[in-house]
């Protein structure tokens, strides 16, 4: 593993929530690349490669779109994430602040931080698929909802507990463990990939490839998957850490925009090669006679990440799921700390992050996020996207629209209305689109971040107009 520069843990004062990161406290490419890569070859990967096999997709949907997809994710990182953030050095919610108004960033980070708690929450879900097995104990199925017993909320809990105490402990700490664990974790995926192929008998491409063939039906209460379907989801199952920004909070300690680059690391080993591997695990087990008996059924096999990296791996796959969704958890519990420390500026960044695990914990006791992954992470980056499309039009386009950036601390507002009514006016607006005409989600991301820029560009002159009239 290469050299990475990583300082000591600083105290809490020293996470710079409220003032731009200074020059001492920069990184470089190296700490991006291991935490990146250890954020997204993580615990997700194990339930989203299996979910696509339950969406029937073929092999060109799964291999193609996801390669698009993926490209197109690292592209909104580089040149619209990481540019604005080492331009300013702020994290997310303290930028929003200077122009959406304390208020209304207060209701942003509550809905933010619980949402980025529920993500995390469904890594604590993966990893207790995979401790529970030495204790024999019934995994969750894909349909499951509550828990299914003490047992497993205990080792939830515990599992949880963990998690947070190592996001609260800071950025660094963050950064150190995605750094020890990553080869491990790349190691077992890619291991779990070929011990797959040989259990299918895959001796060739072409062998390969029929894993998927042309798709099949969707498993019961699934719906069907196409290419555009996969291309879409993969582009914005991070929408709101890149375009929607939150990655500001993180890529603000970089020493140059280069080092978005560095989310390729995770695209392509994580939500690339990982999600095939974890759907060549499913796969598997799909083949085998309890799964077939139950799709004969009409029933949906269960979708459990330790089992079927145990399968696999043995204890090594026990090992890799539970650190696979220690790194996706660490930054996420950690952003969604911010998120509650800057709803009460002063307050302790480790106890808010520690609270932030705490919900993160009482949602991985219920199975029901980490088995609606696909469906559930496309909801949240469509409802916090739109949000940076504020910063980005802002940045890019504020000036030769003639309005006043940063306009909530220069007039001391607390709501900025142009935001309020850009970001309801297109989600809602969006939101009502996709159910009255069954239109999935992910296709209308882009057009909702979109239109939110695009409103608070007009909303911003109309507001402005009328303040300085008023005065």
């Amino acid at each position: 593993m290469a050299e990475v520069d990583i300082l000591p843990t600083p105290p809490q004062s020293e996470e710079y929530e409220r003032e731009p990161v200074p020059q001492s406290a920069l990184k470089s490419w190296k700490s991006f690349l291991g935490m990146y890569a250890g954020e997204h070859v993580a615990g997700t990967e194990f339930m989203i490669g299996p979910l696509f096999l339950t969406v029937g997709v073929s092999a060109f949907d799964l291999i193609i779109g996801l390669l698009l997809g993926n490209l197109m994710a690292v592209l909104c990182w580089r040149f619209l994430t990481a540019e604005i953030a080492v331009k300013y050095r702020l994290t997310l919610y303290y930028q929003l602040e200077k122009i959406c108004g304390a208020q209304l960033v207060k209701i942003y980070n509550v809905a933010n931080g619980v949402l980025f708690c529920f993500l995390a929450g469904s890594m604590v879900t993966v990893a207790a698929t995979a401790l529970g097995i030495p204790f024999k104990l019934p995994m969750p199925a894909l349909e499951d909802t509550m828990p299914n017993g003490l047992p497993w909320v205990i080792i939830v809990v515990v599992i949880g507990l963990a998690f947070a105490v190592i996001a609260a402990r800071g950025y660094n700490s963050v950064v150190r463990a995605a750094n020890y664990m990553v080869p491990l974790i790349v190691f077992g995926f890619v291991a779990a990939g070929f011990i797959s192929l040989r259990q299918l008998g895959v001796h060739s491409f072409s062998d390969f490839w029929n894993v998927w063939g042309e798709g099949s039906e969707p498993f019961p209460g699934q719906i069907k998957y196409s290419f555009w379907h996969v291309m879409m989801w993969s582009w914005f199952c991070n929408a709101a850490m890149n375009i929607g920004m939150s990655d500001l909070s993180v890529l603000r300690f970089a020493k140059n925009p280069k080092s978005g680059w560095t989310t390729a690391a995770g695209m392509y080993i994580g939500h690339y090669l990982a999600w095939i591997a974890a759907a060549l695990l499913y796969a598997v087990y799909v083949k085998s006679p309890e799964a077939q008996s139950m799709l004969a059924g009409g029933i949906a096999p269960p979708v459990a990440p330790g089992p079927l990296a145990y399968n696999a791996l043995g204890i090594l796959g026990i090992i890799t799921v539970v650190l696979a969704s220690w790194t996706t958890a660490n930054p996420t519990i950690y952003r969604a700390g911010l998120a509650f420390q800057a709803i009460v500026p002063g307050s302790s960044t480790f106890w808010m992050t520690m609270l932030a695990g705490g919900i993160a914990t009482v949602a991985g006791i219920f199975p029901a996020f980490a088995m609606k992954l696909l469906g559930f992470v496309a909801l949240y980056g469509f409802i916090l996207a739109p949000v940076g499309a504020i910063i980005v039009f802002e940045h890019f386009y504020g000036q030769k629209a003639g309005i006043i950036q940063n306009y909530a601390e220069k007039a001391g507002i607390g709501i900025n209305y142009a935001v309020l009514g850009a970001w309801l006016i297109s989600v809602i607006g969006f939101y009502l689109l996709s159910i009255s005409q069954g239109i999935f989600l992910s296709f209308l991301t882009l057009p909702t971040w979109i239109c939110c820029g695009l409103l608070y560009l007009w909303l911003s002159k109309v507001v402005q107009k009328k303040t300085l009239v008023a005065s």
